[in-house]
């Protein structure tokens, strides 16, 4: 049995552990059930600083309530509100973006991220990201609109610059049921 690439998840969980150092700030733009968030908080420390953003009151207070139990809350900032608006609650150039997208996992499957949002929110992170700053985004291709989503993140993707950005696309091709897809993007430090 396969240990590290049997699924998309577990690869960016990978590239968070070795990319994610101490006092980084980071942005888990859809919360959902926490267990992004835990980990970007664990990973940057006390000195470091984790936004969670989600727009279900319920993806909020599950996570709430996993920070509470691990310790973490003095450095995990939770936002309800779309992450489209991340501009609107973070100033500070970022370390690392990550988006796990779809529907709230044993949530309602009618409330989903929807492309129009998400793609104006990645042109925000990638704003917001430091030089050789990372973006990480899993998109769920099993249903109607997550195919849509991908479609335009895809498109999108396919859109920058490569002198500023690096875009890497994970995808499993031998897998049945629509697995997930992991884009990666690094952004370029510009020589000047």
């Amino acid at each position: 049995m396969y240990k590290y690439i049997n699924n998309v998840t577990n690869i960016a969980k990978e590239i968070m552990v070795k990319k994610i150092k101490l006092g980084n700030v980071v942005v888990d733009a859809t919360v959902g059930n926490g267990h992004d968030t835990i980990l970007l908080a664990e990973l940057v420390g006390q000195e470091g600083k984790v936004y969670g953003f989600d727009i279900q009151e319920t993806a909020i207070n599950n996570t709430n309530q996993k920070i509470a139990e691990n310790s973490l809350t003095e450095r995990v900032y939770l936002i309800k509100d779309s992450h489209e608006n991340i501009d609107q609650y973070i100033s500070e150039l970022v370390d690392l973006v990550i988006f796990n997208l779809g529907y709230l996992p044993g949530g309602s499957h009618d409330i989903v991220t929807k492309a129009e949002s998400t793609v104006i929110a990645l042109e925000k992170s990638l704003e917001l990201l430091k030089d050789n700053g990372m973006l990480l985004i899993t998109t769920y291709v099993g249903h109607n609109e997550g195919k849509i989503e991908d479609k335009r993140i895809k498109e999108y993707l396919l859109s920058l610059n490569q002198k500023k950005f690096n875009v890497l696309k994970y995808e499993f091709i031998n897998q049945i049921n629509n697995p997930p897809i992991l884009y990666c993007v690094e952004k370029n430090k510009l020589i000047t």
